[in-house]
C-alpha cells in the first residue's frame, strides 16, 4: 500500500539529555564530535532546522494534545552505507515499539565517494513525490546487497524498483531529472554538515546528537526522554 504523504513537521522542544560518548553505528569515515547538553550547531551562528517542512516521517507524528511535545528521533542516513543497512532492523523495531509516542524522521546524508548514495536518495525523493518514500526506502534497504558495493551508478536499477512499486513512471522520470530533486537531497546533506553530522547513521534525540553504547542504551535514552 502506498504510504506516506509529505507533511509539515515541527521540531519538538529540545530536551536536555546526556549523550553517551560511545558510537553505536557510524561510518568508517566519521569523526563527529559528540554533543551533550548543547543545541545543534553549537555557538557558531544559527543552526539550520533539524526538521524541515518536507522532511520524511516513517511513522505518523505522535499526538501533541497530551502534556508536552512529542519525543523526536531524527536519523541522517546514506542508503549505500552498510552500517545504515545493518541498523535498519533495530530502527524498524523501535518504530514499532514506540509507535504513537516517538516521532521518527529520516533525512539524507549521501557520503562523498559512494557511487550510488545520491542516486538512491534521488530515487527515494522521486518516489516521495508520489507518496511512496517509505516504500522505496524499504526496497533500497532490502536490495542493498545487490547494489550497495557497486562502483558503477545504478539509476536504471532504482528505476526498476519504482516500476515494481507501481509508480507512474513518467512522473518518476520527470522527478529524477528535475534539478529540484537533487537540490532537495543536497539541502539535507548541507543541513547535516551544519548540524555536526559527519558519518552515518547519525541520530538526534529531541535536538541533541546522541551516541548510545548499544541498542539497550538507545532504548534507555528514549525512555528517559519520554519520562521527562
Amino acid at each position: 500500500m502506498r504510504g506516506q504523504q509529505r507533511r509539515r513537521g515541527r521540531v519538538s522542544r529540545r530536551t536536555r539529555l546526556l549523550a553517551t560518548v560511545v558510537v553505536l553505528t557510524t561510518s568508517a569515515t566519521a569523526s563527529a564530535v559528540v554533543a551533550a547538553d548543547v543545541s545543534p550547531g553549537g555557538a557558531a551562528g544559527a543552526a539550520p532546522p533539524l526538521v524541515r517542512w518536507d522532511s520524511h516521517r516513517l511513522t505518523p507524528a505522535p499526538s501533541t494534545t497530551t502534556a508536552g511535545a512529542p519525543v523526536q528521533v531524527v536519523e541522517f542516513v546514506d542508503f549505500e552505507c552498510s552500517r545504515c543497512r545493518a541498523a535498519q532492523p533495530f530502527t524498524d523495531q523501535l518504530r514499532t515499539d514506540y509507535a504513537g509516542r516517538v516521532d521518527f524522521v529520516v533525512r539524507h546524508f549521501p557520503l562523498p565517494g559512494h557511487a550510488n548514495s545520491t542516486h538512491a536518495a534521488i530515487a527515494a525523493e522521486a518516489a516521495a513525490r508520489q507518496g511512496a518514500f517509505a516504500e522505496m526506502a524499504e526496497v533500497l534497504w532490502a536490495t542493498h546487497g545487490h547494489w550497495g558495493r557497486s562502483s558503477e551508478p545504478q539509476p536504471s536499477l532504482f528505476r526498476s524498483f519504482a516500476a515494481e512499486l507501481g509508480l507512474d513512471m513518467a512522473a518518476y522520470d520527470a522527478a529524477v531529472s528535475d534539478p529540484a530533486t537533487e537540490a532537495r537531497v543536497r539541502q539535507d546533506f548541507e543541513d547535516g554538515v551544519a548540524l555536526g553530522v559527519s558519518g552515518t547513521p547519525t541520530h538526534f534525540l529531541d535536538g541533541v546528537l546522541v551516541r548510545p553504547t548499544d541498542e539497550a542504551g538507545f532504548r534507555r535514552l528514549l525512555d528517559t526522554a519520554l519520562a521527562s
